[in-house]
């Protein structure tokens, strides 16, 4: 199939972007690789003086027969054996190693090539892309990159627009750059569409109308939730219709699971007969819909490798990317050359297979512990309509959702106030010896002024509030123990 190229979106650049040159010294580095070249031109440290000589790490071998969980013991049958060296040129499956001379000095500011050559392989297998000018680019993880995304399209006084409880830090780093963030009201299946659109259909024309759209679509942090094929097709022809740019966050996108089944009896894992029916299993990315280059998608290791890599990609058109490259060249430089290093040699040693094999084996794992924690929230949650519990199909955390008005002190102690109970109830369960998170730690009411109507802001459910926990970050027994003293702090509080 021919695909066309993207469109070119620089009107929605801000100030900072429009005026930020590209660094003279940058434009010659790459110099320093030639044989030929003579470099006296920049402060790079002569390789010699880096005091690390190789490096040599074991991972488990795919198919990960034992489970990935398992450690390699260091035999060749189940271990996977990496040695990066600083001089030598040593191999990596179809590819060769990033040597340390290299991989610790400056450059490269895209990502060291080894590691982008297998994310771009990964991104056309999983999403299929539409357009022909695309490439990634890595980065030190999502929060970074969603921090950059927002000095390279925000000005001072600008809107975007988010659902309406996501991820804190998200928030926190837009309003920190002056930029509000309007809700966009989102239930157990993830942002409204319909809502949506009319909020932009019927925004105030007196303020200027938002550029972005922050989403995240699978596992939704903080609610748990995951967007349809059909919401997200909507969702993209309505940001057509309004010129609005998608930035897609990610970071659990592999992290899909079976539907929850209540009855234990009626539980039958997934088995997959080939990496492609896996892969068919998947969601469909907002990225693998986009013929325009209108999504920008950010994409991590830290949640199926781990977050101490500090190491991700942002997937988008080449004409957005130079933006990314120009501010990165002066700000982050380019991700940890250790962390580049470790992870494409493993990564090129294991192969598309054998990292898709990989996320089988996790997806395996999180199936489990999801469902541990919904069977222990039903089983020690009180049996009432004012709790709602929501099983989710992705991701690493689950909601409880709660009718605020049935708290017997509701219009007494509380003043009606649904904030009030919520803070109640955690100041309970931390009392019980359990963490869970109050769900307006992670609300967006940012407006504009003049501000937008009041049905833009009209809320689904004025007295609900929810708490979020997650079964990803303690082992079994604790996960069980945790839920039900949260739901013994529940029946205390609300006398049920």
């Amino acid at each position: 199939m021919t695909v066309g190229e993207s469109l070119d979106f620089s009107h929605h650049f801000s100030e900072e972007t429009k005026a930020r040159k590209s660094s003279p010294l940058k434009t010659c580095i790459h110099l320093f690789q030639d044989p030929n070249i003579v470099f006296l031109g920049g402060g790079l440290p002569l390789s010699k003086y880096f005091p690390w000589d190789n490096l040599q790490i074991e991972s488990p071998l795919p198919p990960f027969v034992n489970g990935i969980g398992e450690s390699p013991s260091g035999d060749d049958k189940d271990t996977c054996h990496v040695e990066v060296k600083k001089n030598e040129i040593t191999k990596a499956g179809d590819t060769n190693d990033i040597q340390l001379s290299r991989a610790l000095q400056y450059g490269f500011s895209m990502g060291q090539p080894e590691l982008l050559s297998f994310v771009r392989d990964h991104t056309q297998l999983i999403h299929n892309m539409k357009y022909s000018d695309w490439d990634v680019l890595a980065t030190t993880g999502n929060t970074c990159s969603w921090e950059s995304t927002l000095r390279i399209f925000c000005n001072r006084g600008d809107t975007i627009l988010a659902e309406q409880y996501t991820f804190s830090s998200s928030i926190y780093a837009a309003e920190a750059q002056g930029i509000n963030v309007f809700p966009v009201p989102l239930d157990e299946h993830g942002l409204i569409p319909e809502r949506l659109e009319t909020i932009l259909d019927n925004w105030n024309p007196e303020t200027k109308k938002p550029k972005i759209l922050y989403t995240i679509p699978t596992g939704q942090n903080p609610t748990g939730s995951s967007m349809s094929d059909e919401r997200k097709v909507a969702i993209y022809r309505i940001a057509q219709k309004h010129d609005l740019l998608i930035l897609e966050d990610e970071p659990y996108y592999f992290l899909q699971m079976d539907a929850y089944q209540k009855d234990v009896s009626q539980r039958k894992e997934t088995e997959f007969a080939s990496h492609s029916d896996f892969i068919s299993s998947l969601a469909k990315s907002f990225i693998s819909m986009d013929t325009e280059g209108r999504v920008i998608r950010m994409d991590s290791f830290s949640k199926v490798l781990g977050p101490g890599t500090r190491l991700g990609w942002i997937v988008a058109s080449k004409k957005i990317l130079q933006a990314y490259i120009k501010l990165h060249e002066m700000t982050i430089q380019n991700p940890s050359g250790f962390s580049q290093a470790i992870v494409a040699g493993t990564l090129n040693r294991w192969g598309q297979g054998g990292f898709l094999d990989w996320l089988i084996g996790l997806r395996r794992e999180y199936n489990e512990k999801r469902d541990v924690a919904i069977d222990a929230l039903y089983e020690y949650l009180p049996e009432t309509p004012a709790l709602r519990v929501n099983p989710p199909t992705a991701g690493m955390f689950f909601t409880v959702n709660i009718d605020a008005s049935a708290h017997p002190e509701f219009a007494t102690k509380y003043q009606s106030k649904p904030e009030l109970v919520e803070q109640a109830i955690y100041d309970k369960v931390i009392k019980s010896g359990v963490l869970v998170v109050p769900g307006i730690w992670f609300k967006a009411s940012g407006d504009t002024q003049p501000p937008q109507p009041a049905e833009s802001k009209k809320e689904l459910d004025p007295n609900g509030i929810f708490f979020r926990g997650t079964y990803a970050a303690v082992p079994l027994d604790k996960l069980k123990e945790g839920i039900q003293r949260f739901g013994i702090a529940l029946k205390e509080e609300f006398q049920f």
